[in-house]
């Protein structure tokens, strides 16, 4: 037996997601396909070596990334269905930005080229809070029941 009634069809109760904003997502989800795609891939492919003793996590995060730009191609064509990617890609971003560059940039800490080139990527991803479509966001993940635990 289904928990959900039947008496109100799914469409008068989800918020409508205009073409427009279909489109804007799909541009997200083609910008993180294209910029780690001329960024992260060219590492792996080329097998540049990461200095483990200096940074360890270097390979971990670019192949993070790299997984990234592949699923993202899945957004361009389930824009609505790939919104987690969207998710985490702000979280990380926002966690990273408010983690070590604030702390770097108030403490007068020297940024080098390297970490401002990641602060600009970062700051990029001020567009992906721009491109979700909110209500919907709320409407699915938040107001709807949880999926069952037994």
């Amino acid at each position: 037996m289904s928990s959900m009634s039947a008496s109100v069809p799914a469409s008068e109760t989800m918020p409508d997601v205009s073409l427009f904003q279909l489109y804007l997502l799909r541009a997200a989800y083609l910008l993180l396909v294209v910029g780690l795609g001329l960024t992260v891939w060219p590492a792996l492919f080329q097998h540049v070596p990461w200095a483990p003793t200096l940074c360890p996590w270097n390979g971990v995060g670019n192949s993070l990334l790299a997984a990234l730009s592949l699923l993202a191609v899945l957004g361009l064509r389930y824009p609505l269905k790939m919104l987690p990617l969207l998710f985490f890609e702000l979280t990380w971003k926002s966690i990273w930005l408010l983690g070590v560059a604030l702390p770097m940039w108030t403490t007068h800490s020297q940024i080098d080229a390297d970490v401002a080139q990641t602060i600009q990527a970062c700051l990029m991803g001020i567009i992906f809070p721009i491109v979700i479509p909110w209500r919907y966001v709320f409407a699915n993940f938040a107001h709807q029941a949880g999926d069952r635990w037994k």
